[in-house]
């Protein structure tokens, strides 16, 4: 059987040349116990980021890069935010790879230029880490966008671990010297879920009860990032979330 040789879209001499030379920040999350859908609209999302260049000056705009999220891009439903409920809908998932790639930009000490936290805590983005540290998008806007600073240009991978359902950024270029300092987030208060709702649906039977919504604990929260090169201060930032108290949600049948 022939041997089709396929050259590397980037060698290492051009990574060489374009200062693409070693890791220089990474950030994960667990998506663990996610919708069959969810499952898919990550891996899809994140391999539509994947090997996107960022070159010296420029910004990135993470709903330019991944474009439309619908079913005619290949999204399957799955739970998303909108309108203040939690309700299925095209590509749910994808904050999954926003607050992923996040955390990476976080720790390569770059410039966040557009970050929103979720309207209520989401269980995904605290199997590993604590409460503060996510970033939801939606087209055209809240949008996650950071600048590349540095003098060389940035490539963004992802790798998606299906036996442990984990998603991992790795961001190459070239270290300039600069120096990361997190705090952890702090929990300033912490509100408990409203009592529960029922609400008349006359397209489920009479009896029968489904729930769309699921209690979350309010809280506000804080972390501040400061990024040194030389001795020198370059970036101080603190990034808040306001998460609101969420209650059960539960449709009551009506119909006959």
């Amino acid at each position: 059987m022939p041997i089709k040789k396929t050259k590397p879209a980037i060698t290492t001499d051009k990574a060489n040349k374009l200062g693409i030379k070693e890791v220089i920040g990474t950030g994960t999350s667990l998506f663990q116990h996610s919708i069959p859908g969810r499952i898919f609209n990550v891996t899809l999302a994140s391999s539509r980021i994947n090997g996107i260049l960022v070159g010296p000056g420029e910004t990135f705009s993470f709903n330019k890069a991944l474009g439309d999220v619908s079913s005619f891009t290949g999204y399957k439903q799955a739970y998303i935010i909108k309108d203040g409920r939690t309700v299925l809908g095209d590509g749910g998932g994808v904050c999954q790879v926003s607050t992923t790639l996040f955390r990476a930009i976080l720790n390569a000490g770059l410039p966040i230029l557009e970050r929103q936290a979720h309207a209520y805590r989401v269980g995904y983005y605290e199997q590993d880490s604590s409460p503060g540290l996510d970033a939801t998008v939606y087209s055209p806007s809240p949008d996650l966008k950071f600048k590349n600073d540095t003098e060389n240009n940035i490539l963004i991978q992802s790798f998606v671990d299906p036996s442990i359902l984990r998603l991992t950024f790795v961001l190459y270029g070239t270290l300039d010297g600069r120096q990361v300092n997190m705090t952890k987030p702090i929990i300033l208060s912490q509100t408990p879920p409203p009592p529960a709702i029922y609400q008349d649906d006359p397209t489920l039977t009479k009896g029968e009860i489904k729930q769309v919504d699921f209690a979350a604990w309010g809280a506000n929260v804080y972390f501040t990032r400061q990024v040194t090169k030389n001795g020198k201060e370059i970036i101080s930032d603190k990034f808040v979330s306001n998460y609101r108290a969420w209650q059960d949600i539960f449709l009551k049948g009506t119909k006959e």
